[in-house]
């Protein structure tokens, strides 16, 4: 049975490797010796650095397996990598227009753990990118939402 891949841009592998790093050279240790400081004031029982520092700890460790287990199914696509053709794939940036507003908005389609809609990064799985993946530049998307549908132009698609 082979294990579940999931598509992640360079940058957000890089921003995970980041926050792992963070976590097991900087916040491990400083946690550990906030155990070993409140361990030191006595009575455990009645401790409260103690027990904040064992919670912390747990959220760490648990943070830093659940980044080990995305580094470890990831599938790091390098969009810069594969030749623009116009169309919409995972990693592009996409420039749409709304054709009933005129407004122009773009989107890079990103991974679950990347997404940032201020950002302008939307999680490939959402419905706008869903209605995106496949179609080209010059091409019509339907996109449903629960306002109702919308209509966009698909005006660039770009790696970046």
């Amino acid at each position: 049975m082979s294990q579940q891949r999931f598509p992640m841009t360079v940058a957000g592998e890089k921003a995970l490797q980041q926050e792992l790093n963070q976590l097991k050279t900087v916040e491990r240790p400083k946690v550990i010796a906030d155990i070993a400081e409140a361990r030191a004031h006595g009575d455990l029982k009645e401790n409260a650095e103690y027990h904040a520092a064992r919670e912390q700890q747990g959220f760490i460790e648990g943070r830093i397996q659940e980044l080990e287990a995305k580094l470890s199914n990831a599938q790091v696509i390098d969009i810069q990598a594969i030749e623009n053709t116009g169309k919409v794939i995972f990693g592009v940036t996409v420039s749409l227009v709304n054709l009933d507003t005129d407004q122009e908005v773009r989107y890079q389609l990103v991974g679950e753990d990347e997404a940032d809609v201020k950002a302008g990064k939307i999680n490939v799985t959402s419905p706008i990118a869903r209605a995106l993946i496949g179609k080209e530049e010059g091409d019509e998307v339907v996109v449903r939402t629960p306002s109702g549908d919308q209509f966009f132009e698909i005006v660039k698609v770009e790696h970046l």
